[in-house]
């Protein structure tokens, strides 16, 4: 009697029915709102919910009030040291974009201040990032060329930006942030080497000197550019970039090997270029063949809100390069915030970086900026410096705004060699070979998928290799959806567990059962594989007991704990199953099915066909329980034999 209420206790339960708006209900913010955002407003009085949500659109209204001076002085000195790296960079990167350079430093004022309002991380420092700036360059130069007509490709550019912007915050408004999660870390490895690469191989027209250039980006293009202009080689400009090169390379170094030198691989691009300005100025080497920026104009950034293109013919190419280019640069400023809230034990929220980002570019895309996001050099110089908030990317906009007020006029004589010297030294940052090494070892899949992006940015185009990326890893992820692992598993000796015989080689089979785990969900996309896979195992386990004298295969184990959803297909494929083995006199049995799984076999009727007794909580149980049953049935049919002997007998 006891160990009848036992046996009932422990037996799989088929959980109560739900509404089907409470089970929509829950689908829906499991799908969209997994980190519960609403908790913190739960039973708070109207007015502390109004702070709350201001608090929750606007983080700085969250952290300001607690804000001391030990964090003003360290984010001063965080600001300042950031600011001495973001104007180099913010030149040189629109001039890798194809824009007036004052455009790259308008982007180093008013997005970051946005930021520092709507941001969630400490760490990350906002500016123009590299690879943004050549996708920019590569997909809007094909149709408009920014020498020929460089206001409409301008007006383009902002056009763009204002649709990423759109795109990112939209994102994050509608918490369809997993979309970006399609970038596998293996797509991103490639994509960015990739990139970093292709902008290398550009910024040799500055190291050469050469005046004219393609505008493709694949390597033979490239290639064919620079060893079909040898004549147009100047060796004042290789002399100095390769000069400027290796400083920059050698500081990089230093503080890679020291990090309490950091200061100097920040400063070093600064350095670079007012060491480089005086060069000029004093050697006349402008008159050389050495390029100059030439006039900046001063002032703060003009608003632009009449400049986008909505009415253009090449709107639909601005609006295909915003989400484009919007999705790289969003994945990139997410990883590098959650790469660096991981040092300093913080959480950042996705959903609100993306928000963040797009209400920067919508702002920045009204104010003459293009396309920011978070930076890995910035924010590793910023980190380094010991910021405690981000209030630092306010101080590096107030001294980018200083240096737009005042100080324009030095950087006329700023030769285009040092900005060509401070991308490509940046670059080098982006080719994580270590990473491509250890993606080797791991998964040669994702070895595959990052191979695939580098080739096709380096030998085709940089939308080719993003595109061929994606496409791989969509298709691994098919190809694990369409077939499941199916594994057999087998008793460890000398313990009750059972485990994949695979993984345990000296685990045991049971004699006449053969216990099976499938390790995914069962849909519509997987079940005629699932079907035809466990059928083979049952041959095979068939083909293993004729020439064996073991008892003939009586029962199979489907052990569904991997198991987290089954669909009306995945349902269908269990009945045929169930069917196909009762011809052959095997009898199913199913293991710990999960809640959603067992609803729906339930009351598909799969529960009463099979008999709830064959549905077991764990492996041992239903071991145990169906060799109980096997002895019991060998025992009655030897007494049934001796029963018979008798009666000839007499």
């Amino acid at each position: 009697m006891g160990e009848g209420q036992s046996e009932s206790r422990h037996r799989v339960q088929i959980p109560p029915s739900k509404p089907f708006s409470k089970s929509l209900q829950s689908s829906l913010k499991e799908t969209f709102f997994p980190d519960d955002p609403f908790r913190q407003f739960k039973n708070q009085p109207i007015s502390r919910k109004i702070v709350l949500g201001l608090q929750y659109f606007i983080p700085i209204l969250e952290w300001g009030p607690r804000y001391s001076f030990e964090f003003l002085r360290a984010d001063l000195l965080a600001g300042i040291t950031i600011a001495s790296l973001a104007v180099p960079q913010g030149i040189s990167y629109a001039n890798l974009a194809n824009l007036p350079p004052v455009i790259g430093l308008y982007s180093s004022f008013v997005p970051p201040i946005v930021y520092a309002m709507l941001g969630t991380s400490k760490d990350v420092a906002v500016g123009p990032v590299a690879v943004g700036s050549l996708l920019i360059a590569s997909m809007l130069g094909k149709e408009v060329s920014p020498t020929e007509n460089p206001k409409l490709y301008v007006d383009l550019v902002f056009t763009a930006t204002f649709f990423a912007g759109v795109f990112e915050a939209a994102l994050g408004f509608l918490r369809l942030g997993f979309i970006v999660d399609y970038l596998s870390h293996a797509t991103i490895i490639g994509f960015m080497g990739g990139a970093a690469t292709v902008v290398c191989l550009q910024q040799l027209k500055g190291i050469l000197g050469l005046v004219h250039f393609t505008h493709s980006t694949d390597l033979p293009s490239v290639l064919r550019s620079i060893f079909t202009q040898t004549h147009e080689w100047r060796w004042e400009s290789v002399v100095l970039g390769c000069c400027f090169l290796f400083f920059l390379v050698l500081t990089r170094y230093m503080s890679k090997r020291k990090s309490s030198f950091f200061w100097i691989n920040a400063m070093a691009p600064l350095a670079s270029v007012i060491l480089g300005s005086i060069f000029v100025y004093f050697t006349h080497a402008d008159k050389h063949g050495v390029q100059v920026i030439g006039h900046l104009k001063k002032g703060l950034n003009p608003a632009s809100e009449s400049e986008l293109a909505f009415g253009s013919r090449h709107t639909g190419l601005a609006i295909k390069t915003g989400i484009i280019t919007g999705i790289i640069v969003l994945a990139e400023g997410i990883a590098v915030g959650r790469s660096f809230a991981m040092f300093k034990n913080y959480h950042i929220d996705g959903n609100k970086e993306m928000i963040a980002f797009g209400v920067m570019n919508i702002a920045g895309s009204f104010t003459s900026c293009y396309l920011t996001s978070g930076t890995f050099s910035r924010t590793a110089v910023n980190f380094n410096a010991g910021c405690k908030s981000a209030f630092s990317n306010i101080v590096m906009a107030t001294a980018v705004m200083i240096t737009l007020l005042f100080l324009m006029p030095l950087f006329h004589y700023t030769p285009l060699v040092v900005l060509s010297s401070i991308i490509m030294t940046a670059m080098l940052g982006l080719i994580d070979y270590n990473g491509a090494i250890h993606l080797w070892k791991v998964d040669k899949f994702d070895f595959i998928i990052c191979v695939s992006a580098y080739v096709g940015v380096v030998f085709g185009s940089v939308e080719i290799g993003l595109v061929v990326a994606v496409v791989i890893s969509l298709l691994r992820v098919l190809l694990f959806l369409t077939r499941p692992k199916t594994l057999l598993l087998g008793n460890i000796p000398g313990s009750m567990a059972y485990r994949s015989t695979e993984q345990y080689p000296a685990a045991n089979n049971v004699p006449g059962i053969l216990i099976l785990r499938i390790e995914s969900p069962i849909y519509f996309t997987n079940s005629n594989y699932l079907r035809e896979r466990i059928s083979r195992w049952i041959n095979e386990e068939e083909d293993k007991l004729k020439d064996s004298p073991v008892t003939d295969l009586q029962y199979v184990i489907l052990d569904l704990s991997a198991v987290g959803s089954i669909d009306t297909s995945g349902i269908s494929m269990l009945d045929e199953v169930e069917k196909s083995m009762g011809r052959r006199g095997i009898k199913l049995a199913l293991v710990n099915p999960g809640s959603e799984v067992m609803r729906k076999l339930g009351k598909s009727k799969f529960v009463e066909r099979i008999g709830g007794e064959f549905i077991y909580l764990t492996v041992e149980d239903a071991v145990n329980g169906i060799s109980f049953m096997l002895h019991s049935h060998k025992f009655k049919s030897i007494k049934s034999e001796d029963v018979n002997i008798g009666n000839n007998v007499v």
